[in-house]
């Protein structure tokens, strides 16, 4: 590992960045020093300013892809080079919110059914009954479930905060049946291999890409031709439900671990009574009645 480059990892752990953001932001340091064959002190502003347009000019690189890009290289820039350059500053990409993918109760039971082996529909159930993030549900152990109570401690939130959300019976039966195939001492869903020979003993959760490759593979099985299917909108299918049967927003908003309450609030623009009053209304003032 160059000086450099340690100097950087340096930086982006004392600003608390999580490996994910580390490892992206070298990577984009990386693949500017390739773009001009140099070492990155040696690119100028000029040149610098040339990647930047190059990214979704010629690359055709994603908003979100060209934001970690110019994190990277700004924190790179500015904590390791000490520069500061104005172009640093102007270094941003437009966000393109979308939608998540609107998902009723019989889809999630169609996608479950569909996933196969058991380690899979267990993972997905989490995601869906339990509304954690998906590290946060890979990452729960067994002393997280509080069979009694009905209760389960979600650990590595976003931002580093832990949670109790309440535990559906069927789910504590689905994570109990998964558990007794491998009983893993530190995970509900620990890691897999080809022929699962070390599940008893892996010391990390299941992979990220694992888990989405077999979601999608269920949905093209469950014939479901909806867009966006993945493993985040399986957190909003927790959502949606519950607020469509009165359940308070806030309560919803301490479960997901969502600290804007506006977060929260998307999966109430998608839910069906709330479309449903909006019309009503709207055609009753069309109308000229009092809605």
């Amino acid at each position: 590992m160059t000086r450099l480059r340690q100097h950087m990892l340096a930086a982006l752990q004392r600003s608390g960045k999580g490996a994910r953001t580390q490892a992206a932001s070298v990577r984009a340091v990386r693949l500017l020093a390739q773009c001009y064959g140099t070492s990155p002190p040696v690119i100028s502003e000029q040149e610098l300013q040339d990647s930047f347009l190059h990214r979704p000019n010629v690359d055709g690189l994603a908003p979100a892809s060209r934001r970690l890009c110019s994190r990277g290289i700004r924190c790179f820039s500015q904590h390791v080079l000490k520069r500061a350059w104005h172009t640093l500053a102007l270094m941003r990409a437009q966000t393109a919110p979308r939608l998540p993918a609107v998902l009723r109760v019989e889809d999630v039971r169609r996608l479950l059914k569909a996933a196969t082996p058991l380690h899979h529909p267990a993972s997905c159930t989490t995601v869906s009954s339990l509304g954690l993030r998906r590290p946060a549900a890979l990452a729960l152990q067994p002393a997280a479930l509080a069979s009694q109570r009905l209760q389960v401690q979600g650990h590595r939130g976003k931002g580093a905060t832990d949670q109790y959300v309440p535990l559906p019976a069927e789910t504590l039966r689905r994570l109990r049946a998964s558990w007794k195939t491998h009983r893993n001492t530190t995970g509900l869903l620990p890691a897999t291999g080809r022929d699962q020979p070390h599940r008893p003993t892996a010391p990390s959760p299941m992979r990220r890409a694992r888990v989405q490759g077999a979601c999608r593979t269920a949905t093209h099985r469950a014939g479901m031709t909806t867009l966006g299917v993945a493993i985040p909108p399986l957190r909003h299918a927790y959502a949606t439900p519950r607020l469509e049967a009165g359940v308070n927003p806030r309560l919803l908003q301490r479960s997901l671990g969502h600290t804007p309450r506006d977060t929260t609030m998307v999966s109430c623009h998608l839910t069906h009574p709330g479309h449903a009053a909006a019309y009503e209304r709207r055609n009753a003032l069309r109308h000229g009645r009092r809605p």
